[in-house]
């Protein structure tokens, strides 16, 4: 098996399937076809599909022959064509056909603009791709996001269509509807645990035990095979049981497709060593659980071409078919993520009167670091927060002329930091709630996360004790220094795992944040004082200045893990959408 490797802990992780972490970004076979084919972790494929009603009737002696053109309005204000439908002939109420397909990018805003036109006559039977829109009529636009559509809970948005310029006097120019559907063929996954028997190095001439991994690839039409999962390295072992892989429809095609199965022993170099193969399809698989039956491995042999049945068998201990949701499924039918913000008011900030500290205000409207964090990240989460009431807090400062708080209402009012107490109207509550704190507040320290994840923990552990509760949290804290309380901080992140919560922690300034990778433990399990472990990685960590010398955003790179963080959670406690979106 080829392919090299960064560092060993990340060369022995299980790769592919679906219950891996989005970012796992191993070099290895699996990461490199699917990257190669431009499959990318971090969006969902959409349908979008158009019908209108009492469109404006723009011809005289018969009704408009009405064109939808959707475009994707870039930063720099540009409009990009993402394509047409057909056109609907003497129609004021078209239920077009054709549909368009985007990719839905949860860690980004995506605005959309939608054109409708009357196609003249004299261009009917042209194709649509070929026609100059300057030479039609323009009945009317209209814009929105594409997370607004596929937060509704029947994926269904309504807009009314508006002239360019945005007066349309008294006249109704009609109504568009744009309805999403994932792009998702089954929601069908199995589980498996693999075990193997006696995978003796005796036929590699050595008597060593050895490191053993599967690699399973699909055949595909071709007669080739492309890899698809390949399981964690167990060291040292002849009868390995690996951790559960889960492998969905999409990725095998169906039962009956063959599948490769071939043992590796693990070698550094990534000249790993071939202990055996054997072909079995889902269903195999499935015939081998059932009747707890193993199946020997076969080595080609170099002398004759015939293969040579080994000794060693693969074992099924668990196989499981299940439907397994996806992150659009929960938010489009109801499910919320209530975004929660704390700010760094520590004295490392620097006087936010003077210029070159990181929380100075400047009059011409040049956002801060703590701003921009705020905005970017808001931007998109509030989106999926329908009341928009946002908990905001401050830490590390002088309130009240009292002592220094670790956890304070950044809009000022006295009392509890949880509820409504805490809570602001939207990103621009947050915005205005900041820059009066900065008047009031005097910067002091240290730096103590561990009060403010406690609060937020709190509040997510209320939400989940209520009945029918669809409320997931996103705490994002924003410092400039390294936390002081390390240890109290990893008790409360790992106390917090197993709630609705997720921690994103942006870095502004110049400081050493090297021990903030402790927290965001993407390298190796975090674990409190006692020895527990952390139920599941919680914490996302971005430095600013890191992410300022590429050409990712902030957002992208906090909220790239936030859909995989929120999809664990509702698995791990088999928390359903409120309706299958198939039977809404």
């Amino acid at each position: 098996m080829g392919g090299c490797f960064s560092d060993l802990q990340g060369a022995k992780e299980a790769v592919g399937g679906i219950n891996q972490k989005a970012t796992n970004n191993n070099n290895d076979a699996v990461d490199f076809f699917y990257t190669s084919q431009g499959f990318q972790p971090l969006f969902t494929q959409v349908e979008l599909s158009f019908s209108a009603y009492d469109l404006l009737d723009m011809d005289i002696t018969s009704k408009s022959d009405p064109m939808l053109v959707v475009y994707a309005k870039k930063a720099d204000g540009r409009f990009e064509e993402l394509g047409r439908t057909e056109v609907v002939t003497n129609c004021l109420n078209p239920e077009w056909i054709e549909k368009i397909n985007i990719a839905f990018h949860f860690e980004i805003v995506q605005p959309l603009v939608f054109h409708v036109y009357d196609i003249d006559t004299t261009y009917h039977g042209v194709s649509t791709k070929t026609l100059k829109l300057e030479d039609q009529e323009f009945i009317g636009e209209a814009t929105c996001n594409l997370s607004e559509i596929v937060t509704k809970q029947n994926r269904s948005l309504s807009l009314k269509l508006q002239s360019k310029n945005g007066n349309n006097g008294k006249k109704n120019l009609g109504t568009i509807i744009i309805r999403a559907e994932e792009t998702v063929t089954s929601r069908s996954v199995v589980e498996i645990i693999f075990r193997c028997s006696d995978i003796s190095s005796k036929s590699l001439n050595c008597w060593v035990s050895n490191d053993p991994f599967l690699r399973i690839s699909r055949m595909v039409e071709s007669g080739g095979y492309i890899p698809i999962c390949k399981t964690e390295v167990i060291d040292n072992s002849l009868n390995p049981k690996w951790k559960q892989v889960c492998l969905n429809f999409q990725q095998f095609g169906s039962k009956e497709t063959p599948l490769l199965i071939e043992c590796f022993d693990f070698n550094m170099s990534g000249n790993h060593v071939l202990i055996g193969k054997m072909q079995k399809s889902i269903a195999d698989l499935e015939k081998l659980c059932h009747e707890r039956k193993g199946a020997n491995f076969v080595m080609p042999s170099k002398l004759n071409g015939q293969e040579q049945i080994l000794k060693g068998q693969l074992f099924v201990d668990h196989y499981f078919e299940k439907e397994q949701f996806s992150f659009i499924d929960y938010i489009s039918s109801g499910f919320e993520l209530n975004f929660m913000v704390a700010i760094d008011f520590t004295a490392s900030n620097g006087n936010p009167q003077k210029s070159d500290s990181l929380h100075y205000i400047d009059v011409s409207g040049r956002l801060n670091s703590y701003q921009k964090a705020i905005m970017e990240v808001g931007e998109v989460i509030q989106f999926y927060d329908t009341d928009k009431r946002f908990p905001a807090w401050g830490f590390g400062g002088h309130i009240h002329g009292g002592a220094v708080s670790h956890c304070f209402n950044l809009n000022g009012a006295r009392g509890v930091n949880s509820g409504v107490n805490s809570e602001v109207v939207g990103v621009e509550g947050i915005m205005d709630a900041y820059s009066k704190a900065l008047k009031s507040v005097t910067l002091s320290g240290p730096t103590l996360f561990g009060p403010v994840i406690n609060t937020a923990a709190q509040m997510a552990a209320e939400s989940l004790s209520s009945y029918n509760s669809t409320k997931y949290y996103v705490l994002l804290i924003i410092t400039d220094g390294i936390v002081t309380d390390l240890q109290e901080s990893i008790n409360a992140v790992v106390n917090a795992s197993d709630l609705p919560l997720s921690i994103l922690i942006v870095g502004v300034g110049g400081a050493d944040f090297t021990s903030m990778e402790v927290l965001d433990a993407d390298n190796e399990v975090l674990r409190n004082s006692t020895g527990c472990v952390a139920a599941r990685d919680i914490v996302q960590f971005v430095p600013m200045r890191e992410v300022q010398k590429g050409n990712i955003s902030v957002v992208q790179s906090l909220l790239e893990e936030l859909p995989d963080q929120f999809l664990s959670f509702m698995r791990s406690r088999n928390i359903k959408p409120l309706f299958s979106h198939s039977n809404a």
